[in-house]
């Protein structure tokens, strides 16, 4: 008899074979049609609040892997906290002004088209462009938010809240116009902000240099007339600039007598610089404070300079001396403001040498032209002691790759010292996690000079300061407000195309004033979304600020900055930080040339394999990426899939509305499995709360490919098969399956949010998963003795499956259906050997009472079962009609009532 019709196998139409490629835009244009975020957010309105604040991305270029880790994780945050039951919005935005942008448009007009009205038309379609395509591309990663109404930062009205913010820092007396040192990009022929630097190798030829004492000065301090103090540079360009000497007052100095003259140099460096190994020191200055007040004769121009004390200088390497041009360099400035020494800068916007230089042969070459002429000279000058080539990390611009110039330029300042202590105070009020970020953004801050907020650009938003004829600013807080009201409706694109005069009367200054032509610091732009995104919602501070961790320079800082500069408040509660995605060679993916893109991944493998990556990730750390990691995600996710599958497939026949079967009621093994699942969800939920997605992910999969695949459903295939469909333990086991599949798909959601929906449909739900809250966290139902006898029961199981595994090796047996084993125990008694019969997979288990444990396994007597495959000695005992069937067996098929083939 064949009675394979009469066994209740799992069906579904949820398919093993995901297509995510094809399935997931059609879901996509399901949620949009359906308007599914605004769903959520009017299900969630009544709920706390939570603010996740988008750092913009920059417009100027399809989105990347770095943009995925960042994007998906708020997307994990926002999906889990509404799932919360937290009304947890997401308003994206998008970084539209800067020098990428207008270098690209730059690049592609002719000179006579370069005005700034035609320019900052260009870069605006060009930022619309790419907002476009990062937007398509963002929300193909499922990721949920108002991508109709996201803000950005060349909107009117954004433009008109960051020049309101300009003048409450102009009001305060925070804005000043200054000659000092800043970045300087020769590519771009701009000033940069620190985070607009870019740090990579560079050889620089390093040299001794001596600079040789005025006699008058030997003579006063008892010093041989031919004493010269020698310093070392990397920058011999800087040296026409050079105005001053510093040493460290708290270090020892030595004079040597060195090849026929005498040298002055840290006693500490003596043995390691060239020629002074065997050279004897004439005499010791114990502090280097005692050489304050010496004068030199400069060793390429005729002028003199001084010593001065700078606890800058250090004893790990040079000579101890170093050479202060205060035109080119922060603390050569600052030492230089203290002692009242110009910051000399000879040096014009493309990085050539002018006449200021004071050497005629330098006049029109570049900096690093102008390096071997001056070594050159130097050596004429019997002053050059020793030259090597010397490998450094040095400052870049990001954009145009050039080595960046310390220069003194007029330019616009915010006096950071002014508020850097309140800044600092801030920072401790402040979450940061990881909590090593906070020493990170402490750092920065510390070390932060004044910021330079100038731009000499078209694309941005304009400083708005005007200039009497004689050159002096006008920065009126009253005028930039009324130019806000304007902007507001018109953009700041009027700044350019009104003339001087009807600017200066639209806002109700003097007549004969100039415009200036610079615009504001991008990072002023982003830096303000606190006040032009947050604070008109009502969401001022924002509970989380999630970005790369090279924000705590960029973003996070000035976000801090000009919050604390303008209300005494940090914009955020929370900072989380990311690391970034590298290749398995450590090579920033984001910044490879010729690196695959977001969207081509996505096509490949789909959306949720990108995203149960991202969930499954230290993120805190630097991120590794290759395709043999994803095909590991892809085996992860197929396991997660298959699980779905079969518990959706075992419930074909049940209907949870009128089958359900209480707790109370379940027998042992799914009371256990009740309780596995209860600490499953209170582990889920607590790294939800933590924003620790790689707990969830290693969780999930782990239950559902270790307890649920491996053990339980392989367990319960007898009695869900085999017994008779409304069987009481059968309905248990479903009422439990049930509430795993609405659990586990809830509890998946927010990583593969495309599966976990198609798999809520399957499970015959009408409304989006997304819809629904988190199961609710429940403590176990069952006692310590309970737990303490299951983890005796797993752990005999795994004895057994040792004992069965020997004796297939053996030949004793073939299947586990065809063993019975003996098990002399002291944990279990005879009234147990059904439950552990069932639990280890075997057709019967006798129990005998021991004080030690001991396992017997043979080949179990009787027949064997034409349906269930188990060995019984009641096979063909109970009815007449089916002498292959066990009384079990036999019952149900009588009860379906249904033919049975004949083979």
């Amino acid at each position: 008899m064949d009675y394979r019709d009469t066994v209740l196998l799992p069906r579904t139409s949820f398919p093993m074979r995901a297509e995510l490629p094809k399935r997931e835009p059609l879901l996509l244009e399901r949620w949009r049609r359906e308007r599914l975020y605004e769903q959520i957010l009017e299900a969630r309105s009544s709920g706390p609040r939570f603010i996740l604040h988008d750092g913009p991305p920059f417009a100027n270029g399809d989105a990347h892997l770095g943009h995925a880790l960042n994007k998906t994780l708020k997307d994990l945050v926002l999906k889990s906290r509404n799932m919360m039951g937290f009304f947890a919005p997401y308003v994206p935005g998008w970084d539209c002004h800067g020098l990428p942008i207008e270098a690209k448009v730059m690049a592609d007009l002719p000179p006579e088209g370069r005005d700034p009205v035609r320019v900052r038309q260009r870069c605006a379609a060009y930022a619309l462009h790419y907002i476009a395509v990062q937007r398509e591309q963002f929300e193909r990663l499922g990721i949920f938010g108002d991508w109709q109404r996201p803000y950005r930062t060349m909107d009117p009205p954004y433009e008109a809240e960051v020049l309101l913010v300009f003048a409450d820092l102009v009001e305060k007396g925070l804005v000043v116009e200054g000659l000092r040192p800043v970045f300087w990009s020769t590519g771009c022929r701009t000033a940069l902000a620190e985070a607009e630097v870019e740090y990579h190798p560079r050889t620089d030829p390093a040299i001794e240099v001596a600079f040789p004492l005025l006699p008058e000065s030997c003579r006063e301090r008892g010093l041989p007339e031919d004493t010269v103090l020698l310093i070392w540079t990397t920058t011999p360009w800087t040296l026409p600039a050079n105005l001053a000497v510093a040493v460290h007052p708290g270090l020892p100095y030595a004079l040597y007598a060195v090849g026929g003259r005498h040298i002055l140099v840290a006693e500490g460096r003596a043995e390691v610089l060239p020629g002074f190994r065997e050279a004897p020191a004439v005499r010791r200055f114990a502090l280097g404070e005692q050489l304050c007040g010496l004068r030199y004769r400069h060793p390429l121009l005729p002028r003199t300079g001084s010593v001065y004390a700078a606890d800058f200088v250090t004893g790990e390497s040079g000579t101890g001396l170093v050479h202060i041009a205060p035109g080119h360099g922060m603390e050569d400035y600052l030492l230089g403001q203290e002692h009242g020494l110009p910051p000399l800068s000879p040096v014009d916007d493309d990085g050539r040498f002018t006449e200021e230089c004071g050497i005629p042969e330098l006049v029109g070459l570049t900096v690093w032209e102008g390096n071997p002429r001056i070594i050159a000279r130097l050596r004429a000058e019997g002053l050059l002691w020793s030259e090597h080539a010397y490998v450094h990390d040095y400052p870049h611009c990001w954009r145009s790759k050039t080595p960046i110039l310390f220069r003194s330029v007029r330019q616009w300042f915010i006096r950071v010292e002014a508020f850097q202590a309140e800044a600092l105070r801030r920072i401790d009020e402040v979450e940061w996690i990881p909590n090593r970020a906070r020493n990170r953004i402490r750092s920065a801050v510390e070390s932060r000079r004044d910021w330079c907020i100038s731009r000499q650009r078209s694309w941005g938003i304009p400083l708005p300061v005007f200039y009497r004829e004689d050159g002096s600013a006008v920065l009126n807080p009253g005028a930039i407000r009324k130019l806000a009201r304007v902007v507001a409706r018109s953009g700041t694109d009027l700044w350019y195309m009104t003339d001087d005069a009807s600017l200066a009367r639209l806002l109700d200054l003097p007549a004969g004033l100039r415009k200036g032509t610079d615009t504001l610091d991008v990072w002023i732009d982003s830096g303000c979304s606190h006040a032009a995104v947050l604070a008109p919602r009502g969401e001022f501070p924002a509970d989380l600020y999630l970005e790369g961790s090279d924000q705590h320079r960029g973003w996070f800082q000035s976000s801090l900055l000009l919050s604390v500069a303008r209300t005494g408040k940090a914009p955020y509660r929370t900072v989380l930080t990311n690391g970034f995605v590298l290749d398995l060679d450590g090579r920033k993916l984001s910044k490879m040339s010729g690196a695959r893109g977001l969207s081509d991944f996505v096509a490949q493998y789909g959306a949720d394999i990108l995203r149960l990556w991202v969930a499954s990730q230290d993120y805190r750390d630097d991120v590794p990426f290759s395709q043999e990691i994803l095909a590991r995600i892809s085996d992860a996710y197929r396991l997660l899939r298959n699980a779905f599958r079969i518990l959706l497939a075992n419930l074909h026949d049940f209907d949870a509305s009128l089958s359900r079967v209480d707790e109370a009621d379940f027998p042992e093994l799914d009371r256990y499995m009740a309780d596995r699942l209860r600490s499953l969800v209170r582990t889920v939920l607590d790294a939800y709360r933590r924003y620790d997605f790689p707990t969830v992910y290693h969780a999930l999969t782990r239950f559902c490919s270790t307890e649920l695949s491996a053990f339980y459903i392989d367990v319960l295939k007898d009695r869900l098969y085999c017994d008779p469909a409304d069987g009481a333990a059968r309905r248990a086991s479903q009422t439990l399956l049930y509430r795993m599949a609405e659990s586990l798909f809830r509890l998946a959601a927010p990583l593969i949010p495309f599966t976990a929906e198609e798999a809520w449909q399957s499970l015959g739900k009408t409304r989006s998963v997304h819809l629904e809250l988190f199961p609710e966290e429940e403590a176990a139902k069952n006692d310590p003795a309970f737990s303490d006898r299951w983890a005796r029961l797993l752990e005999l199981r795994s004895r057994v499956n040792e004992a069965l595994e020997s004796s297939r090796r053996a030949k004793e047996i073939g299947k586990s259906l065809e063993a019975e084993v003996e098990i002399q125990t002291p944990h279990f008694v005879p009234s147990d050997a059904g439950l552990l019969a069932e639990v280890f997979l075997v057709s019967r288990v006798r129990i005998f009472p021991s004080e030690a444990t001991e396992i017997r396994v043979r080949r179990a007597s009787g027949r064997q079962c034409a349906r269930c495959w188990k060995f019984s000695e009641e096979v063909g005992q109970t009815d007449p009609a089916h002498p292959a069937l066990c009384p079990r067996c036999a019952a149900v098929v009588r009860a379906q009532g249904q033919p049975v083939r004949t083979s």
